[in-house]
């Protein structure tokens, strides 16, 4: 059975992923100078990226044989398991957090230690695929909307916390995913309208309350004025000539990576890697900003080759899920493709200064443990929908070839004698119903 399903394996997936691996291990080898410094060893911290990246590999390759029902119905024990891991964390001074850059984002268990929002992220989406996909009727339609909501609210709520933005992530790729099943349209704008119109009134609170006579905001949302003061270093620039160029703590990060840019930028390929200057100097060049460095050594060329591998995965996810008969899998697959690319594309518009700075890594090659494997367990999800989508395109292509090969035997009888036979036969039955 096992051998069976491998000759179903979708290659080109496979072959994307194995592409973003190679990037992400010559990403890490270039943006990965500060580690070198930190653990005076040169491979030491890479080697260990590598180990999990392995892992991460060796999960893909697992699930990619599973059914899809059971991943919908293990994806309910994982949601459960991450809210709970969540909210163990939200508490101050919590035994279970683990706090890195001021934000409790991390569970702490011994010496397990890893970020349960990015599980919430993938069995968010495989719950909300699987709660959609049962609606049969409008009475249907409003109910899973209603539970679906529910479950995003508690799950994006706490998350929200201490990752603001992986939170709006969440909740955008459920909003796609509604739009995707269409519900009826008015549920999901009404949902939109209110939440655009808390955050409006929760900006300007903080910021005419908390930022502007610059008072100390505590408790659970202590974070809230840390993201008004990166909104507003983005949109509301009031910096002087003399400031433009002034590093300070809140500019250090985005303003090296703006010169890591410019000096790839004067070259289509970039200074080539391994010639990078600012990864000595921005810090965690290999997380968040590790765009930036990349840019920096492969220009132009580089980055749009990048962006192109991570349209190309989803595009792969697209046609793997179109023409699939369990609409749960499809819209399982999709979510996951949008929550991957669309991560991807916002880590790269905050590294080149298109959006305020937002902690989101770039997936599969910013350096993480947790963002790795997990980000694995995305492709290995989507590998195991197109396989099972091979497969059953392999199955009706055999059942009509077969079908077309059963040609129905005719016999003729050409002796006469058996034709006068008949013929009399046929007559004498006439004649007794006369």
């Amino acid at each position: 059975m096992f051998n069976d399903k491998r000759k179903y394996i979708d290659k080109p997936f496979w072959r994307l992923f194995i592409i973003l691996i190679v990037v992400a291990i010559i990403a890490l080898f270039s943006a990965g100078s500060t580690l070198a410094y930190a653990d005076d060893s040169l491979l030491g911290p890479i080697l260990k990226q590598i180990i999990f990246i392995a892992m991460g590999v060796a999960a893909a390759w697992f699930i990619q044989f599973l059914p899809t029902w059971s991943i919908r119905l293990v994806g309910y024990g994982i949601l459960a398991v991450s809210i709970v891991c969540i909210l163990l964390i939200l508490p101050p001074n919590s035994p279970f957090a683990s706090n890195i850059n001021e934000a409790s984002r991390w569970f702490k268990l011994g010496a397990l230690q890893f970020q349960p929002s990015e599980l919430a992220k993938m069995s968010l989406v495989i719950v909300v695929a699987d709660l959609l996909t049962r609606i049969k009727n409008p009475e249907d339609e409003r109910k899973y909307f209603l539970y679906t909501l529910a479950l995003t609210v508690i799950t994006c709520l706490p998350i929200m916390l201490s990752n603001l933005s992986t939170a709006i992530l969440l909740a955008g790729i459920v909003f796609l995913m509604w739009f995707l099943t269409r519900i009826n349209w008015r549920y999901y704008c009404t949902v939109a309208g209110v939440c655009i119109a808390l955050m409006i009134m929760g900006y300007f609170i903080v910021e005419f309350g908390y930022v502007r006579p610059e008072r100390e905001l505590k408790g659970p949302l202590k974070r809230a004025t840390l993201w008004v003061k990166r909104i507003d270093a983005k949109i509301l620039d009031n910096r002087t000539d003399s400031e433009t160029f002034r590093l300070t703590d809140e500019n250090y990060q985005s303003s090296i990576a703006k010169v890591a840019i410019a000096r790839g930028g004067k070259s289509p390929i970039g200074v080539l890697p391994g010639n990078s200057q600012e990864r000595d100097f921005l810090p965690l060049a290999y997380a968040d900003y590790i765009f930036a460095i990349i840019v920096e050594e492969t220009g132009f060329i580089g980055a749009l080759l990048l962006i192109l591998l991570y349209l190309a995965i989803l595009v792969r996810a697209c046609y793997a899920s179109t023409k699939f008969a369990d609409s749960a899998s499809m819209l399982m697959v999709m979510g996951l493709a949008l929550l991957l690319t669309c991560q991807a594309l916002i880590s790269m518009m905050v590294a080149v200064g298109l959006g305020p700075v937002t902690g989101q890594p770039l997936p599969m090659i910013s350096k993480g443990g947790t963002s790795v494997t997990v980000t694995s367990l995305y492709f290995g999800i989507m590998m195991c929908v197109a396989r099972e989508q091979n497969q059953l395109q392999a199955e009706q292509q055999a059942v009509k070839q077969e079908s077309f090969n059963e040609i129905p035997t005719i016999t003729l009888d050409l002796d006469p004698k058996n034709e006068n036979e008949n013929k009399n036969e046929n007559e004498n039955k006439n004649e007794n119903i006369v």
